[in-house]
């Protein structure tokens, strides 16, 4: 039987998983690790300006960010509203007081974070179909991507 080749320059797709997530934890395009996944805050760039790689390539491509969004933020926030009634005494409106700012503050700041981990999510999808776009590499890739405008 043939050896397997590998494709790309990923020895593994747990690799592949690994460094997806690495680099969108930064804020930086899945593919190749360079672009910025975010124009300003929460602003999801049309494409990569390194690669190329669309990021949204179709109508309700964010969706999903919206729905991993609003589950952890519920779950964040049934969380803070159990740990204040079962560790404090300060009542139903005292632990709406001190948690609504503080589940407010989690939904505000992981919102780019749930828009770029839903970017990661989709492209590892495309990348296991075999997606004729979505080409790992290495940000040091010994072949320069083409730069688009």
């Amino acid at each position: 039987m043939p050896k397997k080749r590998l494709r790309w320059d990923e020895p593994t797709l747990a690799g592949l998983r690994l460094r997806c997530l690495r680099r969108v934890a930064r804020h930086t395009c899945p593919q190749c690790g360079v672009g910025a996944l975010f124009d300003r805050w929460a602003h999801l760039r049309e494409r990569c300006n390194h690669c190329g790689l669309i990021y949204r390539r179709e109508d309700g491509a964010e969706l999903g960010s919206m729905y991993l969004s609003a589950t952890i933020s519920q779950l964040f926030a049934a969380a803070v509203f159990v740990l204040l009634w079962v560790f404090t005494d300060l009542g139903a409106w005292g632990g709406f007081a001190v948690g609504a700012p503080i589940v407010l503050a989690f939904c505000y700041g992981f919102l780019p974070l749930s828009m770029a981990l839903w970017t990661a999510i989709e492209y590892l999808t495309d990348v296991a179909s075999g997606e004729w776009w979505a080409r790992p590499r290495c940000a040091r890739s010994r072949y320069p991507a083409p730069r688009h405008a």
